[in-house]
């Protein structure tokens, strides 16, 4: 088998797999159970991936089980925050197509990263480069919350000095979590060029907090 292999055959996270019953068909069919449990379930499902971004160790999870939950709900997130920042500014002009651009953002990012990857010989698909690229913005939200709060209070140079560290940090870690994830996905040698587009994707994210917020 294929060193890649593994990785070019992930699939979308899923439940136990139900059992076979005498006339072949399944026991249990997840389209027929409640739609509470479906939330819960691919909720719970996101939050062990939010944990692996926290601490990376486990490389080929968002690769195998990959899912757009997570990545949709930080974008979300992450548009609302920026739209609110913007609003609270002041200044009419700014507000309006943050929410938009968090979105084209991530989608433009995840295409010039697998675009690249695959020309240097990587093996990965465009919807687990979205999956990885948008959990490990998981960092990056969270700065952007710490300096929504620092902004609460009146601003001084300490302050901003303050609101850079902690974006700064988000940044670092956002781009060391997806070298985890992503780094075995490229042949050797080549994982520096690989990774060269997502330390400019999460910059471009950092660069939108500290300036917007």
């Amino acid at each position: 088998m294929d060193f890649y292999d593994p990785i070019v055959k992930g699939e979308m996270a899923s439940l136990e797999r139900p059992g076979i019953g005498e006339d072949g068909l399944p026991e249990f069919n997840t389209l027929d159970e409640p739609i509470k449990n479906t939330i819960m379930r691919d909720l719970g499902a996101a939050g062990q991936k939010f944990k692996y971004v926290l601490f990376p160790k486990q490389k080929q999870t968002l690769l195998k089980e990959w899912d757009l939950w997570g990545p949709f709900m930080l974008c979300t997130y992450m548009a609302m925050m920026l739209q609110k920042s913007a609003d609270n500014s002041g200044n009419a002009s700014e507000s309006g197509p943050e929410f938009a651009e968090v979105f084209l953002i991530v989608c433009l990012g995840a295409i010039v990263v697998t675009l690249n990857s695959s020309l240097l010989g990587g093996k990965i698909s465009f919807f687990q480069s979205v999956c990885v690229l948008g959990y490990c913005l998981l960092p990056c939200v969270i700065a952007l919350t710490v300096c929504f709060v620092i902004l609460f209070a009146e601003q001084t140079s300490f302050l901003f000095f303050l609101r850079f560290i902690v974006t700064l940090l988000g940044f670092a870690w956002a781009v060391y979590a997806s070298v985890i994830f992503l780094g075995d996905s490229q042949p050797p040698g080549r994982k520096a060029l690989a990774m060269y587009p997502i330390f400019l994707f999460y910059f471009v994210i950092s660069w939108l907090i500290l300036s917007r917020v």
